[in-house]
C-alpha cells in the first residue's frame, strides 16, 4: 500500500495527499525517522510531518507532528556534499526553510524521492509565480485542534514551526548554494544507475505498488522545469557522456522471466493454473501473465467493467511458483485484455519508473475488444516493455492483423517522470516482450491436411503455412523480434473442456494463435510450450521462460567514469557556442487528406564542438509549439558532438482539426521555432494544401451540396460553411433531405451487408477507408469499394467527425432527462432542425432493418444502441458512464419494431 494512503486517511474535507515519502530528520549526530506528505487544498500546498511507529500503512500508524505551509516564507534547497555527487545510491540531502527556521532532511536514494522533491518544488514555484497573491492557507488551522470522524486525533498539534524551532537549535541556515554543485546533485539522484537500495527492505507483501518505486504525474510548470538543475543542459552533457561510455561501468546479470498467454473465451476459472504457471523447476524472477477474452459480455465491451478481473487475478496469484514470494507490481486491463506483472519480493526494490498504457484497435480504432495493454519499467539499469495483445480474428484478415500490430506500435506510448520529455514508444526499450492471441492462422491447407501433419508431429512443415511466420519473413510485422522454435501442437481451436479439435459446424482449422516473441540483446529461451492439461477454454495456454541479461552497475567503475566526465565538464560547456546544420528549412505537404498521415524528415547535424540540446518552442501568444494538425517527433532532444538526429514532421488531420480546414478558417501553414540551448533559434516553414472532405463538414452544409465537396469552388464552400445551422436564408435550390454521402454508405450496407456477420463490430482496413473517403469527396465513384466492414466503419467515422452531432449539443441535456419516457424522446427528436431530424430517422430506420436480421449478423439492440448513441447523442464535454447509459436508453426507444 502506498504511504500516501496513510497520510490521506488523516486528512479532512477536500484535502488531498499528492505524494508521501519516508525520510530521516538530521539532529546533530542523530537522526529521527519521519513521514512527509505533500498535501493540497484548492491549489494551496503544505508539507505534513508525521511520526510513525512502523512502516506507515494506515492512519493508525502515524501521528501528525507539524505542518509547514508552502508560501512566500518557504524555501527548499538540495545540500548534498561534493563527495555525495559521485556515490552511486547516495541519499539526497535537502534543507527546508520556513521564515527564520530550517529543517535538514535525508531522502532515500531513488526515483520516488526525486519525484517527491520535484512535486514540492513545483508547488513552491506556483506560489512564487504570483508573489502578490498571498496564500492564506486557513484550512491548515483545523489540524491544530481538529478531529477526524469520531476519532480524536492522537496527538495535540504543535504550533506551526515547533519542529523547525526545535531542530534549528542544532544548525545555522546556509544562505548560499553553489549552482553547479546543485546541478550535479540533481543529476546524481535522477540519472545515476540503480544500485543496491539503502532503505528498509520489503516484507514480501504481495500488493500492487507496495514494494516498487512507481512514477506518478501531475502537470508541471514548464518555465520552472527548464530551470531545475536535474533538467539542465549540464546534466544532459553528463548523461550523454555516461551513455557513450556505458561499457566502462556496466555488466550484465541474467534473470528469468516467465511469460504466459491465455485466451480464456469469457470463462471463469474452473481449475488450478499451476500446471501452467508453476511448470518450471526453479521459481522465475518475474512473471508477465496475459489474458484475452477475459469477459465477452456487452457490459465489459462497452463499459470496461467486469468482475472476472478479480477472479482471474486470484487464480494467478494462487498458482505462482510455491518456492518464492511475489509482489504484484501492476495490473492493467482493457475490456478483456489483461496483463499482470509480478516480481520476486527481493527484486521489488530494484523496479522503478513503472507505467501502464492501453490501445484499442477495434471498430473506429477505439473499441477495446481488440487491441493491447502494456507495462514498462526499469529493472536495475535496463528499460523493459511488456505488451499483451489481441489482434483481429478470422483466417482471411491477416492484413487487418498487420494493421493492428502497426497501430499498437505507433499508439502505445508511455509517459516519463519528466513530462516535458517525449513519451516512450514500445521500441525505445532495451527489452521488449510481446505476448498474446495474435490470431494469425494456418493458410493454404484444409483442415484434414493440417490435422494429419499434427498427428505426425511434423510441426516444422506445418509452420511453413503459418501466417505469422510468412508475415515476419516478408518483414511486414515484428521486424527485429525473435520467436523460439514451435514444437507443440496448435493451441486453437478445441471443444471447451476437452482436448478435441473443434467439432462445431464451422470446424475451425487448428492454428497457433497464441504466441510469445521478444526483442533485445542477450536473451535466450529456456522453454516454449503449450499446456494441454488446462481445458477451461477453446484455447490452450502457452508459456515461455526467458533468461534475460539485465544491465547492472559496477559502482567503482561508475565512480571513475563519472569523475572523469566531471573533470572535463567545464571545458565541454565553455569551449564554444552550440551549432547545427539543418537539412532544409521549408517543408510542403501536398494534398493532405482527412485521416491520412503524411511525414517529412528534418535532419539536424551537430557540427559544433560541443553536444547541444534542442527544443521546438512556443511562439508569442501561442499555447503550443505547433498547430494541432502538426507534430515534430521528437520535439526536443540532445545531440552529441558530430552526431545527427532525424525529426519526423508529421501532418494528420482528425475530427478535431478537420472542420476549420474544411471551412477555410485554417490553412496548412505554420512556422516552427527550433531553439538551441545557449545557441540561436532556427525558423522552419511548414506549408501545404488540404483537400476538403465530407468528413468534418456539418450536416446542413452537406445537404446544400449537390456536387461532391472537392468539386465545389473554395470560396463558395467558405461562404456555405459560414452559415449557421439555424440560418433561414432562402436558397435558390431546395436542400437534400440527407447528405448524399450518408445515403451512399447506408444504401451500400442495406443492399450488401444486411446479413453480414459482426457488422459494426469488426474494423475495416485503413487502405479501404481511404478509397471510400476519396470516392465520397470526389464523386468519381458510382459505388463504394472495399469490404462491408470498411464501409460500416467509414459510416461510423463520418458520424463521429460531424462538428455538430446528429442530435445537436443544445438538445443533449433534454435527451438525458427524458431517456426513460419514449413519448418525450420522440418529442425531442421532432424539435431537431429538419436536416438533422431526417438523418436521425433515416439511420434509425436502417438500424431497425439490420436488427431484423440479427440471427445472421449477430447484432442485438443493446450493441446497436450503445455504438450509435455514442455518435448521435454526443456530450459537449466529457461524457461519464451514467450519461452514456442514459444516451443508450434514449436511442433504444427508436430501435423497436414499432418505432417510426
Amino acid at each position: 500500500m502506498d504511504q500516501s494512503i496513510a497520510v490521506q486517511d488523516t486528512l479532512q474535507g477536500d484535502e488531498n495527499c499528492i505524494i508521501a515519502v519516508q525520510c530521516d530528520v538530521l539532529l546533530d549526530d542523530m537522526t529521527e525517522s519521519r513521514l512527509l506528505g505533500l498535501v493540497e487544498s484548492a491549489k494551496q500546498y503544505a508539507i505534513f510531518i508525521y511520526t510513525h511507529r512502523r512502516m506507515a500503512i494506515t492512519a493508525e500508524d502515524v501521528s501528525l507532528e507539524d505542518v509547514v505551509p508552502i508560501d512566500l516564507d518557504f524555501s527548499v534547497v538540495e545540500i548534498s556534499s561534493p563527495e555525495d555527487l559521485i556515490l552511486v545510491g547516495a541519499d539526497t540531502r535537502v534543507r527546508v526553510s520556513y521564515k527564520d527556521e530550517s529543517l535538514e532532511l535525508k531522502l532515500p536514494f531513488g526515483s520516488h524521492s526525486r519525484l517527491f522533491l520535484g512535486e514540492v518544488i513545483r508547488a513552491w514555484s506556483d506560489v512564487c509565480k504570483f508573489p502578490t497573491q498571498e496564500a492564506k492557507l486557513e484550512w491548515i488551522n483545523k489540524y491544530r485542534t481538529g478531529t477526524k470522524g469520531q476519532e480524536l486525533v492522537k496527538q495535540a498539534f504543535a504550533p506551526l514551526g515547533t519542529t523547525l524551532n526545535k531542530l534549528n537549535q542544532h544548525r545555522k541556515t546556509d544562505k548560499s548554494t553553489d549552482k553547479k554543485k546543485r546541478s550535479l546533485e540533481g543529476l546524481k539522484a535522477s540519472n545515476s544507475p540503480n544500485t543496491e537500495s539503502q532503505g528498509e527492505s520489503n516484507q514480501g507483501i504481495s500488493i500492487r505498488d507496495d514494494l516498487v518505486r512507481s512514477s506518478s504525474h501531475t502537470p508541471s510548470n514548464k518555465s520552472h522545469i527548464l530551470t531545475m538543475p536535474q533538467f539542465g543542459l549540464r546534466d544532459n552533457l553528463i548523461k550523454c557522456e555516461l551513455l557513450k561510455n556505458e561499457d566502462l561501468y556496466i555488466y550484465r546479470e541474467h534473470f528469468s522471466f516467465f511469460l504466459g498467454t491465455y485466451n480464456v473465451n469469457g470463462q471463469t476459472p474452473k481449475e488450478s493454473l499451476r500446471p501452467w504457471l508453476s511448470c518450471t523447476l526453479n521459481p522465475p524472477d518475474m512473471y508477465c501473465v496475459g489474458f484475452q477474452e477475459l469477459d465477452l459480455s456487452k457490459e465489459a465491451f462497452f463499459f470496461n467493467d467486469t468482475p472476472k478481473e478479480m477472479e482471474w487475478s486470484k487464480a494467478v496469484s494462487d498458482a505462482l511458483h510455491p518456492d518464492a514470494k511475489y509482489a504484484l507490481v501492476k495490473l492493467v486491463r482493457l475490456v478483456g485484455i489483461m496483463l499482470l506483472f509480478y516480481v520476486k519480493k527481493e527484486h521489488a526494490q530494484f523496479i522503478s519508473d513503472v507505467e501502464v498504457e492501453s490501445v484499442g484497435t477495434g471498430i473506429m480504432g477505439r473499441m477495446g475488444n481488440k487491441g493491447a495493454v502494456g507495462v514498462r519499467f526499469r529493472f536495475h539499469n535496463s528499460d523493459i516493455c511488456v505488451v499483451n495483445c489481441h489482434l483481429a480474428a478470422h483466417v482471411e484478415e491477416y492484413e487487418r492483423r498487420n494493421q493492428d500490430y502497426k497501430d499498437i506500435c505507433s499508439r502505445l506510448q508511455f509517459r516519463q517522470i519528466d513530462q516535458t520529455q517525449p513519451r516512450l514508444s514500445i521500441m525505445k526499450h532495451d527489452v521488449v516482450l510481446w505476448i498474446g492471441d495474435l490470431n494469425y492462422r494456418i493458410s493454404d491447407l484444409d483442415v484434414n491436411n493440417v490435422k494429419e501433419l499434427i498427428s505426425k508431429k511434423d510441426f516444422e512443415m506445418l509452420h511453413t503455412y503459418d501466417q505469422l511466420r510468412r508475415q515476419i519473413d516478408e518483414e511486414a510485422v515484428f521486424v527485429g523480434f525473435v520467436e523460439g522454435e514451435i514444437d507443440f501442437q496448435p493451441t486453437y481451436k478445441y471443444d471447451t473442456g476437452s482436448d478435441k479439435w473443434d467439432t462445431s459446424e464451422k470446424c475451425r482449422v487448428p492454428a497457433w494463435c497464441d504466441r510469445i516473441l521478444w526483442r533485445g540483446k542477450d536473451i535466450s529461451q529456456q522453454h516454449y510450450q503449450s499446456h494441454m492439461a488446462l481445458k477451461t477454454s477453446d484455447h490452450k495456454p502457452v508459456s515461455s521462460l526467458l533468461s534475460v541479461g539485465i544491465k547492472r552497475v559496477n559502482a567503482e567503475s561508475y565512480k571513475k567514469t563519472f569523475e572523469e566526465i566531471v573533470r572535463n565538464l567545464d571545458k565541454m560547456e565553455n569551449e564554444c557556442i552550440p551549432s547545427v546544420t539543418l537539412s532544409k528549412r521549408e517543408f510542403h505537404f501536398e494534398n493532405v487528406k482527412y485521416m491520412e498521415h503524411q511525414a517529412r524528415t528534418l535532419s539536424i547535424v551537430n557540427d559544433g564542438q560541443v553536444p547541444c540540446q534542442f527544443e521546438f518552442i512556443q511562439k508569442p501568444n501561442e499555447a503550443t509549439y505547433c498547430k494541432p494538425w502538426l507534430t515534430a517527433n521528437p520535439n526536443k532532444g540532445f545531440i552529441a558532438q558530430g552526431a545527427s538526429v532525424d525529426i519526423d514532421l508529421e501532418v494528420f488531420v482528425n475530427r478535431t482539426t478537420a472542420p476549420d480546414l474544411n471551412s477555410g478558417k485554417q490553412e496548412i501553414e505554420d512556422i516552427l521555432v527550433l531553439h538551441l540551448e545557449r545557441g540561436k533559434d532556427y525558423f522552419i516553414s511548414v506549408t501545404g494544401s488540404y483537400l476538403p472532405s465530407c468528413y468534418g463538414t456539418p450536416i446542413h452544409v452537406l445537404c446544400r451540396l449537390k456536387d461532391a465537396i472537392q468539386e465545389m469552388p473554395r470560396e463558395t464552400l467558405r461562404q456555405m460553411m459560414a452559415t449557421s445551422l439555424n440560418d433561414n436564408t432562402e436558397s435558390t435550390e431546395k436542400p437534400l433531405d440527407i447528405p448524399k454521402e450518408l445515403w451512399m454508405m447506408v444504401d451500400h450496407l442495406f443492399r450488401k451487408a444486411i446479413k453480414q456477420e459482426d457488422i459494426f463490430q469488426q474494423p475495416g482496413l485503413r487502405s479501404e477507408f481511404s478509397e471510400i473517403r476519396d470516392g465520397l469527396d470526389t464523386g468519381l465513384a458510382n459505388s463504394l469499394s472495399g469490404s462491408n466492414h470498411s464501409v460500416a466503419e467509414a459510416l461510423l467515422l463520418f458520424l463521429d467527425a460531424l462538428p455538430e452531432p446528429v442530435v445537436p449539443y443544445a438538445f443533449y441535456q433534454q435527451c438525458l432527462e427524458c431517456c426513460s419516457d419514449a413519448t418525450q424522446c420522440e418529442k425531442v427528436i421532432s424539435m431537431l432542425p429538419q436536416c438533422h431530424r431526417n438523418v436521425f430517422n433515416y439511420l434509425a430506420a436502417f438500424l431497425r432493418e439490420l436488427l431484423k436480421n440479427s440471427a445472421s449478423n449477430r447484432l442485438d439492440v443493446t450493441i446497436v444502441a450503445t455504438i450509435f448513441a455514442s455518435l448521435l447523442i454526443r456530450s459537449p464535454t466529457k461524457q461519464d458512464l451514467a450519461e452514456k447509459r442514459k444516451a443508450r436508453e434514449f436511442f433504444q426507444h427508436f430501435l423497436g419494431q414499432s418505432s417510426s
